[in-house]
């Protein structure tokens, strides 16, 4: 798995605008996207992560949509060479978890091994009946199956399942991707079922819009709590954590508002000062972190370009 430059104390990573209305105020094509992933690449981020989401719909808001997340992920991994690639996150409920796994192998393949494979439950319930979901009221259930079914296969490459759920019968992954494990998995979590999960199937932990580092501390003994009742060491689990972070110019440019409302307190300052900000998460214990820009442009990771290079002095 690629580390960070020099000697970076935190892996940065940085989540595209792929949702409509998110890019400058307009819908990022794939050009764009394109265009951003090479620029995020030569400017040293360590990794690139998409959302996987369908559709938003609030209350007396507009409503918007994403480009496919499991798509891009193939293709990213076609136009980058060295950073990773993470969703933030899969909704497993959505996919055959068996199939889903053969894609997951294929993205590997077509990276070299650069996958971080978050997965979730999904969290915006308007989405399942949309596209004809009826799983929004065993979500939950759905993915503990789930997650067992695709760790299994990743893992091992085989599996034989009778579930509540799902039935599998004598699956193999073949071929395999790079990895004879798979790649590392991801999983977003603060409840206490989901807590359980994470402990039971994950590699890293992910604990997002935290957005002061003593708010992110306050979570941190749930994760440490659910380890130990599962019998797990605690430091076998790496953290991460996805903020926004506010450009001195942000409020210049054109964006989706109800993206900017409910990411709260955003890190702002010069990158010297944001640099520093992210040195203290790192010294909280978290080992990755995925920046959302405002705004999310190529000028935008020209800008941060600084802030890496202050985080490669130590």
């Amino acid at each position: 798995m690629p580390e960070p430059a020099g000697r970076r104390p935190v892996k940065v990573g940085l989540l595209l605008p792929h949702l409509e209305g998110s890019y400058l105020g307009g819908t990022a094509r794939w050009a764009d996207l394109a265009a951003m992933a090479t620029a995020a690449e030569d400017a040293g981020f360590d990794s690139l992560w998409a959302a996987d989401h369908l559709l938003y719909r609030f209350p007396d808001t507009p409503e918007f949509g994403v480009t496919e997340c499991w798509s891009l992920m193939a293709a990213l991994a076609a136009v980058t060479s060295r950073v990773e690639l993470g969703t933030l996150v899969t909704v497993t409920p959505w996919r055959n978890p068996a199939q889903f796994a053969k894609t997951v192998d294929a993205v590997e393949e077509i990276s070299g091994g650069r996958v971080v494979l978050g997965l979730g439950a999904g969290s915006h319930e308007a989405e399942f009946p949309a596209f004809g979901y009826d799983s929004w009221d065993h979500r939950v259930s759905r993915f503990e199956e789930e997650i067992g079914i695709i760790h299994t296969l990743l893992r091992t490459g085989r599996i034989d399942h009778q579930g509540r759920f799902h039935t599998i019968r004598d699956c193999e992954l073949r071929p395999r991707g790079p990895r004879p494990d798979g790649p590392p998995i991801m999983v977003g979590a603060l409840r206490p079922r989901m807590l359980r999960i994470l402990a039971t199937y994950a590699d890293e932990w992910n604990i997002p819009w935290h957005q002061r580092v003593e708010d992110l501390v306050e979570v941190l003994p749930r994760g440490e709590d659910a380890c130990r009742a599962a019998g797990r060491d605690p430091a076998t689990l790496r953290r991460s954590a996805a903020l926004q972070v506010d450009l001195p110019d942000a409020a210049s440019h054109p964006g989706n508002d109800l993206l900017r409302a409910g990411r709260g307190r955003a890190i702002t300052g010069d990158p010297a000062e944001v640099a520093e900000t992210l040195r203290g998460y790192a010294a909280a214990g978290v080992g990755h972190i995925q920046v959302w820009l405002d705004p999310n442009s190529v000028a935008g990771i020209e800008w941060f370009a600084d802030v890496l290079a202050d985080l490669d002095r130590g």
